[in-house]
């Protein structure tokens, strides 16, 4: 069966926030088609692949006409032929096309738009869903979900200065489990919040969108939330923060508007040491700014804003020795191929992996079989609410069940060896 490209058409669609987003359709000479659609982030680091808006009035200045223009006038016939089983080759290709650094020309939108699809289209020709494609025979284990509880930062509107407060149960068993296990926990934060009075609705990624007092009272509420749903707060269910301190910070500090206002880069390591001390912290994304090394390895410490999903910036991150997880964000990189070498050059390290969604998102279920065919460990994909949210984790039941007795959880697994052993 031919799996050469035969078309490749763009088209615009509208994410979860109701923004214009980018799809795009590839078809093979075979007939097989991949269609993946492209995902947008609210905090972006400033060294990530940047998305071709249209800007003026129309759609708030979020308009993807050039980027779908350029789908059809430039991208389409530069892979058309291309075998799309050769997915470096592809990648390069449109890397090349764009011809800058960070994918502004024509779009990192569109990039990872096509790039994904193609992917798709490849397995597609196979006749195997997209994870099994990517195992490529090899054993792979299901992610270890992290889920959002509470959403904050610049995801909820600056309710809390912490963008995210997730759960892990790492000692779940399967994802099934795990998923089960969030719910409980979720339902008991709702009812804790709505008896107290802070409940606000949702953000962005589904999470209760909450006025709360501090960053503290935050993990207080967090905490006696997982107590009261039955399960064991260290034990059964861990806390999981994105600190997103870019977000925070500049040159000469950090400023937590929920506590004490401005901080020293120390002064803010230490209140971060401070909380990991005081609560079931399991792991913590983006704990310094994106330019400042200094944070220490006391949990899993994952780099988001700080890598991008560059493989250079893994090697860079690894040998200052600030990080030992990295999160991975096609769209952040722009093509398939540059994430998976950045979580490749990860997991060389040793460091765990963590498949993410972004804030912005859709119904594409490509990064459940993402996680699961290069066998990262993890899956960030947001809260328990949404239905972009989950027709991901519903997709990895339907993996976890087609796997069978071969399916076996990631759990303690899917950490640096350090952070493992404190799950032992």
């Amino acid at each position: 069966m031919s799996a050469r490209i035969a078309s490749v058409t763009g088209r615009q669609l509208w994410d979860s926030r109701g923004r214009p987003t980018v799809e795009a359709e590839v078809v093979l000479e075979s007939g097989a088609v991949g269609r993946a659609i492209a995902p947008t982030g609210a905090s972006r680091g400033a060294h990530e692949a940047i998305d071709l808006r249209d800007g003026g009035v129309a759609f708030g200045g979020f308009g993807v006409a050039r980027a779908v223009a350029g789908i059809g006038a430039e991208i389409a016939g530069a892979i058309a032929g291309m075998d799309a089983r050769d997915q470096a080759a592809v990648d390069k290709a449109l890397c090349e096309l764009d011809g800058t650094p960070n994918k502004a020309r024509l779009g990192a939108n569109a990039v990872v738009a096509v790039s994904m699809a193609v992917l798709h289209a490849a397995a597609a020709a196979a006749r195997a869903p997209l994870w099994r494609y990517l195992a490529g025979g090899k054993a792979v284990r299901v992610p270890l979900p992290e889920i959002q509880i509470f959403g904050g930062g610049a995801h909820a509107g600056r309710r809390t200065d912490v963008q995210d407060f997730m759960v892990m149960c790492p000692k779940a068993g399967s994802f099934r489990r795990a998923l089960e296990i969030t719910d409980d926990v979720y339902r008991a934060a709702g009812r804790l919040m709505e008896a107290k009075g802070p409940l606000s609705g949702v953000a962005d990624e589904g999470g209760w969108w909450p006025n709360f007092a501090s960053n503290e009272d935050a993990l207080d509420t967090l905490t006696r939330a997982i107590e009261a749903s039955g399960h064991r707060a260290g034990e059964d269910v861990f806390i999981s923060l994105d600190i997103a301190a870019n977000e925070l910070g500049d040159a000469s500090g950090y400023s937590l508007a929920l506590d004490e206002g401005r901080l020293t880069s120390e002064e803010m390591g230490a209140r971060i040491v401070e909380w990991a001390g005081r609560y079931p912290i399991l792991s913590i994304e983006d704990p310094a700014g994106q330019d400042d090394w200094a944070i220490g390895d006391k949990v899993q410490i994952i780099g988001d804003d700080v890598l991008v999903t560059s493989a250079g910036r893994v090697e860079r991150a690894g040998e200052a020795g600030v990080c030992n997880a990295a999160l991975i964000k096609v769209n952040q990189v722009g093509t398939v191929t540059e994430a998976k070498a950045a979580l490749d050059a990860a997991v060389t390290r040793g460091w765990g992996a963590i498949v993410s969604a972004r804030s912005g998102e859709s119904e594409d279920v490509t990064i459940a079989h993402l996680a699961t065919g290069w066998d990262a460990g993890q899956l960030k994909v947001g809260s328990f609410t949404r239905s972009e949210r989950m027709a991901k984790w519903n997709e990895m039941l339907r993996i976890e069940e087609a796997m069978g007795a071969d399916a076996v959880f990631a759990g303690a697994s899917a950490f640096a060896a350090p952070v493992a052993a404190t799950l032992a």
